[in-house]
């Protein structure tokens, strides 16, 4: 994105277009998690690109790390809760 210095009000509105998908998602310093079914992890991307450009936000760009897993299912907060867990049994 490359319209201004700050980008609270296009992060903002990033997070009100991925509340309307129904996903679960989590803001992070560094950017946004999302957790779904492929397709519509891709369309909430999609929305989000739409709506920054309606704000007229001429480029924008998406870093995408994907995991997938089909052993068993689990969750960003899965993730998160497994490493406290092991911190909190080292104290």
């Amino acid at each position: 994105m490359g319209v201004e210095t700050s980008v609270t009000k296009y992060i903002s509105e990033a997070q009100r277009v991925l509340e309307k998908t129904g996903l679960k998602y989590e803001l992070h310093g560094y950017g946004t998690g999302i957790e779904g079914e492929w397709d519509a992890v891709m369309e909430a991307i999609r929305k989000v690109h739409e709506a920054l450009h309606a704000m007229g936000v001429p480029r924008c760009a998406t870093d995408i790390r994907i995991g997938t897993r089909v052993d068993k299912q689990g969750s960003l907060a899965d993730k998160v809760g497994s490493v406290k867990k092991m911190l909190a049994d080292d104290a």
